[in-house]
């Protein structure tokens, strides 16, 4: 379910730019990643639960978890750094296992300036009929970079 929102013009460009930028890592791609809200300040990352993403007991793998907040915690940051950024850590921790047919991950900045951001995101499992569940909190932060070193 995409919840797309105006193409608001960010520090790194359009939700349409940021999805391109999205598309342009293999590894986003290979999970099925999708970018479904990019504003100042807040990115939405979405990723379809399939059966190769689970653990052995049919929860999502951890390491799924750790990208959705890595991603999406750097996407929030660049909506006020711009897109030369890096992410510099994050803490994770897990809430509860993580099922049903979609993690969503919605980061907000908490605070950005002008070359460092520090950001929040939790991650809920959401299944078709029932409330989204939070399975996942995280922090991070991201700092520019200069890509002409």
């Amino acid at each position: 379910m995409f919840r797309t929102m105006p193409d608001e013009v960010t520090a790194a460009g359009t939700l349409t730019e940021a999805r391109e930028t999205l598309v342009s890592q293999p590894f986003s791609v290979l999970l099925g990643a999708r970018l479904t809200v990019y504003t100042r300040g807040r990115a939405e990352l979405e990723i379809p639960l399939r059966p190769d993403l689970l653990q052995q007991f049919g929860f999502a793998h951890g390491g799924v978890l750790a990208y959705a907040a890595d991603n999406s915690l750097t996407f929030a940051a660049g909506t006020v750094l711009g897109p030369s950024i890096v992410t510099t850590g994050m803490t994770l921790d897990y809430v509860r296992p993580a099922h049903g047919t979609l993690l969503r991950a919605v980061a907000t900045v908490v605070n950005g300036g002008r070359t460092q951001a520090l950001c929040r995101c939790e991650i809920y499992s959401v299944d078709d009929d029932a409330e989204p569940k939070l399975c996942a909190a995280a922090q991070g932060g991201a700092r520019v970079i200069d890509l002409n070193r």
